[in-house]
């Protein structure tokens, strides 16, 4: 860090409102807060609050991405970590006997400006882990070239996964045997895998319950309707899962070409946000 941004960062914090907003910021971690909530727990005005928040954000100490109708903010770490690194980095003349070795107040951590880089664990979530999961696992599995895992799991797993989906997947080519429906739970123990990646499925509008998997992992939704409740001849499901197929496979594809190495965590939630898009499921919905 130069010594100008080193000077920005500290003018940025010289206000007793923008330390509380700091400290509350970090207490949340990754996942930030909304302006609301933060104007709420400080007694500030709205106007107020944004006035801090921005001189946060230009000292490169925070950040805001939206998220439906709020605009979210939270800490930048590697902002942070910068800042105490240029005041310890020459502490005591290389004698760190001397002060305590401070640079070991900050051992390494995951910087958020090296962006998010693969393989990648991801979790596809959707009730029954039958029809909508399966299909998107088959996906990434067979088109992520190595660079993701791709994981699908259900609140509420059935015996197994739908034929129809099953039987669509082996025409195009994806190899099934592996697939099972499963419970969400097997994720979530000490000895899971941990997901980078975590992407509900679920048609929520409609009425399908979603399991919430909460941790650090990037989260999304999707909403697709369920293949089990296709109705019509069998060319006409057939017709159905070949577009809910297609929409997958999109989205997927956008997704597997996404700019990793320059995302941060905020930034990637909102383009996976961005990629829930509403003419697709519209249009299955509707049949």
């Amino acid at each position: 860090m130069e010594s100008s941004e080193a000077a920005t960062a500290f003018a940025a914090l010289s206000v007793d409102a923008r330390l509380n907003l700091m400290r509350l910021l970090m207490a949340e971690g990754p996942t930030g807060l909304p302006a609301g909530d933060l104007s709420g727990r400080l007694g500030l005005p709205a106007s107020t609050t944004s006035f801090h928040l921005a001189a946060l954000e230009r000292a490169g100490l925070t950040q805001s991405t939206r998220q439906g109708r709020q605009i979210v903010h939270a800490v930048r770490i590697a902002g942070v970590r910068r800042l105490l690194g240029f005041l310890t980095e020459t502490c005591c003349g290389g004698r760190p006997e001397l002060c305590g070795d401070l640079a070991r107040l900050l051992p390494p951590w995951p910087d958020e400006d090296q962006g998010m880089t693969a393989a990648f664990n991801i979790l596809f979530l959707c009730t029954h882990n039958s029809a909508r999961s399966i299909m998107a696992e088959a996906i990434l599995q067979k088109y992520g070239g190595g660079r993701f895992h791709a994981y699908s799991a259900g609140s509420d797993p059935i015996a197994e996964p739908n034929a129809e989906v099953t039987a669509k997947l082996q025409t195009l080519g994806h190899d099934t045997d592996k697939l099972r429906s499963k419970s969400w739970d097997e994720f979530t123990g000490p000895h899971a895998p941990r997901m980078d990646f975590v992407i509900t499925l679920c048609d929520t509008p409609h009425g399908q319950e979603c399991p919430d998997f909460s941790g650090l992992a990037v989260t999304a939704a999707w909403p697709l309707p369920d293949p089990a409740k296709f109705t019509g001849s069998s060319v006409e499901r057939a017709a159905l899962l070949n577009e809910l197929y297609a929409s997958l496979r999109r989205r997927l594809d956008i997704f597997m070409a996404l700019p990793f190495a320059s995302l941060d965590r905020m930034a990637m939630k909102k383009r996976l946000d961005e990629l829930a898009g509403g003419s697709i499921s519209a249009t299955l919905g509707a049949r």
